[in-house]
Protein backbone atom coordinates (compact mmCIF):
# COMPACT_ATOMS: atom_id res chain seq x y z
CA UNK A 1 0.00 0.00 0.00
CA UNK A 2 1.45 3.39 -1.00
CA UNK A 3 1.75 6.29 1.43
CA UNK A 4 -0.72 8.92 0.22
CA UNK A 5 1.22 11.64 2.04
CA UNK A 6 4.30 11.16 -0.12
CA UNK A 7 4.87 13.62 -2.93
CA UNK A 8 2.71 16.18 -1.15
CA UNK A 9 3.32 19.74 0.07
CA UNK A 10 1.77 21.05 3.27
CA UNK A 11 1.60 24.85 3.41
CA UNK A 12 1.47 25.24 7.18
CA UNK A 13 1.23 28.18 9.58
CA UNK A 14 3.66 28.49 12.49
CA UNK A 15 1.89 31.39 14.19
CA UNK A 16 3.42 34.74 15.20
CA UNK A 17 6.15 33.51 17.54
CA UNK A 18 4.95 31.82 20.72
CA UNK A 19 5.47 28.10 19.98
CA UNK A 20 2.34 27.26 21.96
CA UNK A 21 0.25 29.02 19.30
CA UNK A 22 1.03 26.49 16.57
CA UNK A 23 -1.99 24.40 15.56
CA UNK A 24 -2.25 20.70 16.37
CA UNK A 25 -2.57 19.89 12.67
CA UNK A 26 0.67 21.71 11.80
CA UNK A 27 2.46 19.94 14.67
CA UNK A 28 1.23 16.56 13.44
CA UNK A 29 2.49 17.17 9.91
CA UNK A 30 5.87 18.37 11.19
CA UNK A 31 6.19 15.05 12.98
CA UNK A 32 5.67 13.16 9.70
CA UNK A 33 7.66 15.43 7.38
CA UNK A 34 10.58 14.27 5.27
CA UNK A 35 11.55 17.85 4.43
CA UNK A 36 10.72 21.12 6.19
CA UNK A 37 11.25 24.46 4.43
CA UNK A 38 11.09 27.05 7.20
CA UNK A 39 10.80 30.83 7.25
CA UNK A 40 13.09 33.03 9.33
CA UNK A 41 10.16 34.20 11.49
CA UNK A 42 9.39 30.76 12.90
CA UNK A 43 10.16 29.93 16.51
CA UNK A 44 12.97 27.38 16.62
CA UNK A 45 11.17 25.81 19.60
CA UNK A 46 8.49 24.64 17.18
CA UNK A 47 11.06 22.61 15.25
CA UNK A 48 12.66 21.34 18.46
CA UNK A 49 9.33 20.15 19.84
CA UNK A 50 7.51 18.87 16.80
CA UNK A 51 9.75 18.17 13.81
CA UNK A 52 10.49 14.62 12.71
CA UNK A 53 14.03 13.94 14.03
CA UNK A 54 15.00 12.56 10.61
CA UNK A 55 13.57 15.45 8.60
CA UNK A 56 15.80 17.61 6.43
CA UNK A 57 15.30 21.21 7.57
CA UNK A 58 16.03 23.92 5.01
CA UNK A 59 16.06 27.61 5.91
CA UNK A 60 14.38 29.70 3.23
CA UNK A 61 13.95 32.90 5.19
CA UNK A 62 13.16 36.31 3.78
CA UNK A 63 14.37 39.55 5.28
CA UNK A 64 13.69 42.93 3.75
CA UNK A 65 16.68 44.38 1.94
CA UNK A 66 19.05 41.78 3.41
CA UNK A 67 21.47 39.71 1.33
CA UNK A 68 20.56 36.62 3.34
CA UNK A 69 17.03 36.55 1.93
CA UNK A 70 16.03 33.56 -0.16
CA UNK A 71 14.41 34.54 -3.48
CA UNK A 72 10.87 33.27 -3.98
CA UNK A 73 11.91 31.54 -7.19
CA UNK A 74 14.35 29.38 -5.20
CA UNK A 75 11.68 28.48 -2.63
CA UNK A 76 9.19 27.44 -5.30
CA UNK A 77 11.83 25.35 -7.05
CA UNK A 78 12.78 23.59 -3.82
CA UNK A 79 9.16 22.71 -3.10
CA UNK A 80 8.90 21.12 -6.52
CA UNK A 81 12.25 19.30 -6.36
CA UNK A 82 11.57 17.70 -3.00
CA UNK A 83 7.93 16.82 -3.71
CA UNK A 84 8.62 15.04 -7.00
CA UNK A 85 11.02 12.77 -5.10
CA UNK A 86 8.04 11.44 -3.12
CA UNK A 87 8.78 13.44 0.02
CA UNK A 88 6.20 14.82 2.42
CA UNK A 89 7.24 18.48 2.37
CA UNK A 90 6.10 21.00 4.98
CA UNK A 91 6.46 24.62 3.95
CA UNK A 92 6.42 26.33 7.38
CA UNK A 93 5.43 29.99 7.28
CA UNK A 94 5.40 32.51 10.11
CA UNK A 95 1.99 33.79 11.15
CA UNK A 96 -0.84 32.61 8.93
CA UNK A 97 -0.03 31.15 5.52
CA UNK A 98 -2.36 33.43 3.57
CA UNK A 99 -1.74 36.85 5.14
CA UNK A 100 1.11 38.79 3.50
CA UNK A 101 3.03 35.75 2.41
CA UNK A 102 4.02 34.60 -1.05
CA UNK A 103 1.64 31.65 -0.97
CA UNK A 104 0.22 32.51 -4.40
CA UNK A 105 3.59 31.96 -6.09
CA UNK A 106 3.96 28.62 -4.37
CA UNK A 107 0.41 27.53 -5.14
CA UNK A 108 0.86 28.38 -8.81
CA UNK A 109 4.02 26.26 -8.95
CA UNK A 110 2.35 23.31 -7.26
CA UNK A 111 -0.74 23.61 -9.44
CA UNK A 112 1.30 23.85 -12.64
CA UNK A 113 3.12 20.60 -11.84
CA UNK A 114 0.08 18.87 -10.33
CA UNK A 115 1.69 18.41 -6.90
CA UNK A 116 -0.95 17.63 -4.23
CA UNK A 117 -1.05 20.17 -1.42
CA UNK A 118 -2.90 21.26 1.69
CA UNK A 119 -3.22 24.69 3.32
CA UNK A 120 -3.27 24.85 7.12
CA UNK A 121 -4.27 28.20 8.64
CA UNK A 122 -2.85 29.69 11.80
CA UNK A 123 -2.69 32.72 14.08
CA UNK A 124 -1.69 35.73 12.01
CA UNK A 125 0.55 38.43 13.49
CA UNK A 126 -2.27 40.96 13.85
CA UNK A 127 -4.26 38.65 16.09
CA UNK A 128 -1.27 37.47 18.11
CA UNK A 129 0.16 40.96 18.61
CA UNK A 130 -3.13 42.54 19.58
CA UNK A 131 -4.03 39.75 22.00
CA UNK A 132 -0.64 39.76 23.75
CA UNK A 133 -0.76 43.56 23.98
CA UNK A 134 -4.27 43.60 25.46
CA UNK A 135 -5.74 45.42 22.45
CA UNK A 136 -9.02 43.87 21.21
CA UNK A 137 -9.06 44.87 17.55
CA UNK A 138 -12.83 45.29 17.17
CA UNK A 139 -13.78 46.29 20.72
CA UNK A 140 -17.37 47.54 20.84
CA UNK A 141 -17.53 51.32 21.11
CA UNK A 142 -13.95 51.71 19.88
CA UNK A 143 -13.89 50.19 16.40
CA UNK A 144 -16.32 49.12 13.68
CA UNK A 145 -13.92 46.70 12.00
CA UNK A 146 -10.29 45.94 11.25
CA UNK A 147 -8.20 46.35 8.12
CA UNK A 148 -5.00 44.41 7.45
CA UNK A 149 -2.62 46.52 5.38
CA UNK A 150 0.98 47.04 4.38
CA UNK A 151 2.84 50.16 3.29
CA UNK A 152 6.19 49.89 1.56
CA UNK A 153 5.82 52.09 -1.50
CA UNK A 154 3.79 55.27 -1.84
CA UNK A 155 1.92 54.24 -4.97
CA UNK A 156 0.36 51.11 -3.43
CA UNK A 157 -2.34 53.22 -1.73
CA UNK A 158 -4.23 55.85 -3.74
CA UNK A 159 -5.08 59.34 -2.45
CA UNK A 160 -8.73 58.31 -2.16
CA UNK A 161 -7.77 55.26 -0.10
CA UNK A 162 -5.55 57.41 2.18
CA UNK A 163 -8.52 59.72 2.83
CA UNK A 164 -10.73 56.75 3.60
CA UNK A 165 -8.18 55.25 6.01
CA UNK A 166 -7.61 58.57 7.76
CA UNK A 167 -11.33 59.02 8.44
CA UNK A 168 -12.25 55.38 9.12
CA UNK A 169 -13.58 54.11 12.44
CA UNK A 170 -11.84 50.79 11.69
CA UNK A 171 -8.68 49.64 13.41
CA UNK A 172 -5.77 49.81 10.97
CA UNK A 173 -3.09 47.14 11.23
CA UNK A 174 0.04 47.56 9.13
CA UNK A 175 2.37 44.63 8.47
CA UNK A 176 6.02 45.06 7.43
CA UNK A 177 5.81 48.85 7.60
CA UNK A 178 7.95 49.95 10.56
CA UNK A 179 10.77 51.25 8.34
CA UNK A 180 8.25 53.56 6.66
CA UNK A 181 6.39 54.56 9.84
CA UNK A 182 7.22 58.27 9.57
CA UNK A 183 6.05 58.44 5.95
CA UNK A 184 2.98 56.36 6.75
CA UNK A 185 2.01 58.64 9.63
CA UNK A 186 2.59 61.74 7.51
CA UNK A 187 0.31 60.45 4.76
CA UNK A 188 -2.47 59.75 7.27
CA UNK A 189 -2.08 63.19 8.86
CA UNK A 190 -2.09 64.90 5.48
CA UNK A 191 -5.24 62.96 4.61
CA UNK A 192 -7.08 64.23 7.67
CA UNK A 193 -6.32 61.87 10.57
CA UNK A 194 -6.25 63.58 13.97
CA UNK A 195 -2.72 63.97 15.33
CA UNK A 196 -3.67 62.37 18.66
CA UNK A 197 -4.89 59.09 17.08
CA UNK A 198 -3.33 56.31 19.23
CA UNK A 199 -0.70 54.00 17.77
CA UNK A 200 0.86 50.80 19.12
CA UNK A 201 4.14 49.63 17.63
CA UNK A 202 4.72 46.01 18.68
CA UNK A 203 8.07 44.28 18.25
CA UNK A 204 8.43 40.48 18.08
CA UNK A 205 4.84 39.91 19.18
CA UNK A 206 3.92 36.94 21.42
CA UNK A 207 7.57 36.06 22.10
CA UNK A 208 9.51 36.55 25.31
CA UNK A 209 11.22 39.47 23.54
CA UNK A 210 8.01 41.40 22.83
CA UNK A 211 7.98 45.16 23.35
CA UNK A 212 5.03 47.54 22.94
CA UNK A 213 5.50 51.26 22.23
CA UNK A 214 2.43 53.48 22.65
CA UNK A 215 2.47 56.75 20.70
CA UNK A 216 0.16 58.95 18.69
CA UNK A 217 0.22 59.40 14.94
CA UNK A 218 1.66 62.91 15.28
CA UNK A 219 4.68 61.58 17.18
CA UNK A 220 5.18 58.82 14.64
CA UNK A 221 5.40 61.33 11.81
CA UNK A 222 8.52 62.78 13.46
CA UNK A 223 10.37 59.46 13.75
CA UNK A 224 12.52 59.68 10.65
CA UNK A 225 15.26 57.47 12.07
CA UNK A 226 13.20 55.14 14.23
CA UNK A 227 14.45 51.55 14.26
CA UNK A 228 12.46 48.60 15.57
CA UNK A 229 13.38 44.95 15.93
CA UNK A 230 11.86 42.77 13.20
CA UNK A 231 9.12 41.65 12.99
CA UNK A 232 7.13 44.74 13.94
CA UNK A 233 3.40 45.32 13.69
CA UNK A 234 1.66 48.71 13.80
CA UNK A 235 -1.86 49.11 15.19
CA UNK A 236 -3.62 52.46 14.67
CA UNK A 237 -6.97 53.30 16.24
CA UNK A 238 -8.88 54.04 19.41
CA UNK A 239 -8.60 50.40 20.54
CA UNK A 240 -4.96 51.14 21.40
CA UNK A 241 -6.28 53.09 24.42
CA UNK A 242 -7.25 49.74 25.96
CA UNK A 243 -3.61 48.62 26.25
CA UNK A 244 -3.01 50.51 29.49
CA UNK A 245 -5.79 48.58 31.23
CA UNK A 246 -5.57 45.16 29.67
CA UNK A 247 -1.86 44.59 29.00
CA UNK A 248 -1.43 41.20 30.66
CA UNK A 249 1.75 39.89 29.08
CA UNK A 250 5.07 40.73 30.75
CA UNK A 251 7.86 39.11 28.70
CA UNK A 252 11.12 38.26 30.41
CA UNK A 253 13.57 39.33 27.69
CA UNK A 254 11.93 42.36 26.09
CA UNK A 255 14.05 43.92 23.37
CA UNK A 256 16.38 40.99 22.72
CA UNK A 257 16.53 39.15 19.39
CA UNK A 258 14.11 36.22 19.40
CA UNK A 259 14.23 35.04 15.78
CA UNK A 260 17.73 33.78 15.13
CA UNK A 261 19.21 31.42 12.60
CA UNK A 262 18.84 27.70 13.11
CA UNK A 263 21.68 25.92 14.89
CA UNK A 264 23.83 23.76 12.66
CA UNK A 265 22.07 20.66 13.95
CA UNK A 266 18.53 20.18 15.17
CA UNK A 267 18.12 16.65 16.54
CA UNK A 268 19.82 14.42 13.99
CA UNK A 269 18.22 16.43 11.20
CA UNK A 270 20.16 17.79 8.29
CA UNK A 271 19.94 21.59 8.49
CA UNK A 272 20.61 23.40 5.26
CA UNK A 273 20.37 26.96 4.06
CA UNK A 274 18.94 27.33 0.59
CA UNK A 275 21.30 28.37 -2.17
CA UNK A 276 20.45 31.77 -3.58
CA UNK A 277 20.08 32.64 -7.22
CA UNK A 278 21.77 35.73 -8.59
Amino acid sequence: MTNKLKGRVILAAAGPGDPDLVTIKTAQYLGKADVILTDRLVSKDILTRYANPLAKIVEVGKQSRRESSTPQSVISTLLLEYAVKDNLVVRLKGGDVSIYSNILDELETLYAYQIPFEIIPGVTAALGASAYAGIPLTARGYSTGVRLLTYYQDHVISDKEWYDLAHSADTLVFYMSSRALSALATRLLDSGMQADKPVAVIEQATTNSQRVFIKDIGQCSQEDNASYVSPTLIIIGDVVKLHSRFAWYNPSEAGTEYFESLPEKVFSSTVQRADHDS
